[in-house]
């Protein structure tokens, strides 16, 4: 399961408790290949990017199942040859996962692994389950022992209690019980096994290396490993590799698809192609279709690094101002720095991020970022360039205001603590202390995907964050007297 991640409005700026969105899960899987394990890890490493805190590889070697599961970067467990031959075997599936709500706990780390009756089932989660908590009281109930907190291990009880001859059609069961948005990776005995939801909501790919299928979130792991694309798997759809090679299953009516907007303006890696779009260019395009809609009279445009990066230099093409780097990126300090004071903590600003003086004194400057969640971030990067000489400071996001919590896999604020909701324009403007402040519209998000304006009665995309349009149920909020904050730390997301 997922909670939104953004690798901070500034990645690695010390975090503001919600004022980073964070999308919490990364999986990969491949079938039949001597090197399985070593090639997930690899896989693993390119999807770093969708999880930071926790990575784990389960193998099958023919006879029996290895796991590995650690808290911390893919590097710090897999990159060692000895924990890679702990894990034999021409299958394997591998996760990544952020934990950004309660204790990042071993338990909770993927995939998780159970044995079944006749077999063992390794799963692997990109996503979250809106009526996840309901299921795991109803299966507590009925004397289910479950030994995460995260919503993935529901799925493992409800294919077990399936009385279903076959695998797929069990795994098939444990789908028609969820609800909301989920990518899994599952391996057996005998098969590699794919799902995406009905809405296609998290992203899902089919690559194939020296003849083996590859089932990933996203592109940039088949890139690493030199893997062929071949196809996204589709909403809806339930995909299966054996020795008699893939059988695909559409258990679900046919509904259009409405993927994660999110996937194109932050989570999904630049270098990757997400739903048949190049998601740099996308990001590049967002940048012209806000300065097109906002534009500002400036002398050079600054992008928020690393995120703000590609829409700046869409809106610096599309307004002609001058596009430089006014803040720089120390990509050596470590998420583990030491802060042990309040004082010390707000120094930290300048651990990852610094202004470069020698382009923004003096100037008038367009700051480009991606979004913004509760502003805190954006109020330390506005005074930073402020004081680095700064004589006008715009700033300008390539996405609408999120107004709305999210429960698919993106770790937001309660409604309250989300800057939009709360203040009007003008109100966040001084907020964070900008000239002027402006963020893409909701129409001009879908000009930038392709689309002439958002349809009302079919949205193409996943955009409640913007819109309040939720397209499932929402049934553990509406089921239980829980604030989302509360759901969320019930049921740490997987």
């Amino acid at each position: 399961m997922g909670e939104m991640t953004r690798h901070s409005e500034v990645p690695g700026l010390p975090d503001e408790p919600g004022d980073v969105l964070r999308e919490k899960c990364g999986v990969f899987g491949i079938f039949g290949h001597p090197d399985a394990a070593a090639i997930t890890a690899l896989g693993l490493h390119a999807l770093q990017h969708r999880g930071q805190e926790a990575a784990g590889i389960v193998s099958f070697d023919g006879k029996r199942f290895h796991s590995e599961r650690r808290l911390g970067l893919v590097g710090d467990t897999f990159s060692d040859r000895r924990v890679i031959d702990r894990l034999p075997g021409t299958s394997a599936v591998g996760h990544v996962r952020y934990s950004t709500t309660g204790e990042t706990l071993l338990r909770n780390v993927q995939p998780l692994f159970a044995e079944l009756d006749p077999f063992g089932f390794a799963i692997g989660h990109n996503g979250n389950l809106t009526n996840g908590l309901t299921l795991r009281r109803e299966l507590v109930h009925d004397g289910a022992i479950m030994q995460s907190t995260t919503d993935t291990e529901v799925v493992l009880h409800l294919v077990a209690r399936s009385h279903k001859p076959r695998f797929v059609d069990r795994f098939i069961d444990a789908l028609r019980a969820l609800e909301g948005a989920y990518s899994f990776v599952g391996l057996t005995n005998k098969k590699l096994v794919g799902a995406r939801d009905p809405l296609g909501i998290r992203p899902l790919v089919l690559g194939m290396l020296d003849g083996c299928p590859i089932l990933t979130s996203e592109t940039c792991a088949l890139d690493i490993i030199g893997a062929k694309y071949v196809r996204d798997i589709e909403n809806g759809e339930v995909i299966i590799f054996d020795d008699k090679g893939a059988h695909s299953h559409k258990p679900f009516p046919p509904m259009p698809p409405r993927p994660c907007i999110f996937e194109y303006i932050y989570f999904a890696r630049p270098d990757s192609i997400v739903g048949g779009r190049p998601v740099y260019q996308v990001r590049k395009t967002m940048g012209a279709q806000l300065a097109a809609e906002s534009p500002a009279a400036a002398d050079v445009i600054v992008p928020v690094p690393d995120s703000g990066v590609p829409a700046a230099l869409g809106f610096s093409q599309a307004s002609g101002i001058p596009f430089d780097l006014g803040i720089i990126r120390n990509h050596y300090v470590g998420r583990t720095f030491i802060e042990p004071t309040q004082q010390i903590r707000q120094l930290g600003v300048r651990l990852k991020h610094n202004a470069n003086r020698a382009v923004v004194a003096g100037k008038r400057i367009v700051l480009v970022d991606d979004s913004i969640v509760r502003g805190t971030t954006s109020t330390k990067i506005v005074q930073m360039m402020r004081d680095a000489g700064a004589r006008e400071v715009h700033f300008r996001i390539a996405s609408p205001p999120i107004t709305h919590p999210d429960y698919y896999g993106i770790d937001t604020p309660d409604k309250d603590k989300l800057l939009a909701a709360t203040h009007s324009l003008d109100e966040m403007r001084q907020f964070i202390g900008a000239d002027s402040l402006a963020f893409l519209s909701v129409d001009g998000i879908y000009k930038a995907m392709g689309y002439e304006s958002r349809d009302p009665l079919r949205p193409q995309f996943t955009d409640h964050c913007f819109t309040g349009d939720y397209p499932t149920p929402l049934t553990d909020l509406t089921a239980a007297r829980h604030t989302p904050r509360q759901l969320s730390l019930l049921a740490e997301a997987s």
